[in-house]
C-alpha cells in the first residue's frame, strides 16, 4: 500500500507556490507531481491543513447496510435457503441495486453463514460426513 508523503515536504512545495512558483515548477524542483500539488494546495484551501486524509479501508460498505433491514428480511422469509443471486434479484425489484460480492462481504460482517444442510442419504456401509 502506497503512503502519504511528509507534511514537511507539503507544508514546503505550499510555501514555494506561495512565494510564486508555478504547481508544475515547485512540483519539479521537489520531486512531485503538478497535480499533487494542486490537491495540497485546494486541500489548504478548504481544510486549512494539508495533512494527509486516512488512506484505505471501507468506503462503499454504508450503501448496502442503509438496506441491512431489506436484505435480513429477505434472508429470514426464506429461512436462509437463498443464494445471494436470488436476494439480489429480490433487492433489483424492490429498486436496489447491489453486487453479489457486497451482499457477501455483508453477510460476513453480520456473521451470518449457511450451513448447506446434508442431502445425502444415510449410508449402510459407512459414516456420511
Amino acid at each position: 500500500m502506497s503512503k502519504a508523503l511528509s507534511v514537511d515536504l507539503r507544508v514546503r512545495v505550499l510555501a514555494a507556490v506561495a512565494s510564486g512558483l508555478s504547481h508544475r515548477q515547485a512540483g519539479e524542483r521537489f520531486g512531485v507531481s503538478a497535480a499533487s500539488v494542486s490537491r495540497w494546495r485546494q486541500r489548504e484551501r478548504e481544510l486549512g491543513d494539508v495533512r494527509p486524509g486516512a488512506l484505505g479501508g471501507d468506503r462503499r460498505s454504508q450503501a448496502t447496510e442503509r438496506h441491512a433491514e431489506t436484505i435480513l428480511s429477505i434472508a429470514a422469509a426464506n429461512d436462509r435457503d437463498i443464494t445471494l443471486a436470488e436476494i439480489q434479484a429480490s433487492l433489483a425489484e424492490k429498486g436496489i441495486r447491489t453486487s453479489i460480492g457486497a451482499l457477501w462481504r455483508f453477510f460476513r460482517r453480520h456473521r451470518i453463514t449457511l450451513k448447506k444442510s446434508r442431502r445425502t442419504r444415510v449410508s449402510r456401509l459407512g459414516r456420511t460426513s
